[in-house]
């Protein structure tokens, strides 16, 4: 597919944020990317003009913020909205290999929805979570820069992404649980099935614990991909990393939007 011919969709509702940073990252490669309401795939209350399929788009990506102010849990509502209209086509989608991509409040939402960490090929959002974001060790919410190491190696939606790269972190609900009793063979799941994403180290790239590690996650998880590589959920924000204003130089963000760009490319 030429670049010219990808179209990525970042996802709104109220309460979302960072949104248009998303679609200025993708528009900086050349492609094209715009932000779309979740009513504009279902609302007969929409324009015609304003009217969009899941099927029109190459990339889901579902943005950080607050989405609907985060009441219930985070992500929670959102996800419950997807699950009540768009759950035959988002399972369509993915299991046609198209990328769908959760940024901060958008792994929220793809932990709360089923989709991650997805170890069902043929049944890619599951019926109930399997795995929760809560609330951060310290209690309160962390912005601060992050390092991440690279954990996947089969992952062609993050082939370009260094092997440890810093991106920002922002949130009070961070830290990735499984239930108690299953701690382990989920951990053990994830790493043979290399479903690890990103773990949170020090700036010389070792595992450490707080303030490295901001939310106390379990083994230092940051992200996770699905079992077929195409479902992405990380905490930390690429796109607020796009240039890296310390070293005049383009940000470790960038790399993380080529990847998704050139994974496209090549379906």
């Amino acid at each position: 597919m030429d670049r010219e011919e990808i179209k990525v969709a970042v996802l709104r509702i109220e309460g979302t944020n960072c949104e248009d940073e998303t679609v200025e990252a993708f528009r900086d490669l050349n492609v094209f990317a715009e932000v779309v309401h979740l009513k504009q795939f279902y609302s007969d209350m929409i324009r015609f003009e304003e009217q969009r399929s899941l099927f029109d788009y190459h990339c889901i990506v579902f943005p950080g913020g607050f989405s609907a102010g985060d009441y219930v849990r985070a992500g929670a509502i959102f996800s419950a909205r997807i699950k009540s209209v768009l759950r035959k086509d988002l399972e369509e989608f993915i299991k046609l290999g198209y990328p769908v991509v959760g940024i901060c409040n958008g792994f929220q939402i793809l932990a709360e929805l089923g989709a991650l960490p997805g170890f069902d090929e043929d049944k890619p959002i599951s019926d109930k979570p399997q795995i929760a974001l809560a609330v951060n060790d310290s209690g309160r919410f962390e912005c601060r820069p992050a390092f991440l190491k690279k954990e996947t190696k089969t992952s062609n939606l993050l082939k370009k992404v260094p092997d440890v790269a810093k991106y920002p972190v922002a949130h009070a609900e961070g830290k990735v649980v499984f239930p108690k009793e299953k701690e382990e063979e989920y951990i053990d799941i994830l790493i043979k099935n290399d479903q690890i994403a990103f773990r949170y180290v020090d700036e010389k790239g070792n595992y450490a614990k707080y303030p490295w590690n901001p939310n106390g996650s379990v083994y230092n998880i940051a992200g996770l991909c699905n079992i077929t590589k195409n479902v992405l959920g990380l905490m930390p924000h690429p796109e607020r990393a796009m240039f890296d204003y310390e070293k005049c130089c383009e940000g470790d963000g960038k790399f993380f939007f080529e990847s998704i760009v050139e994974y496209i490319e090549k379906l």
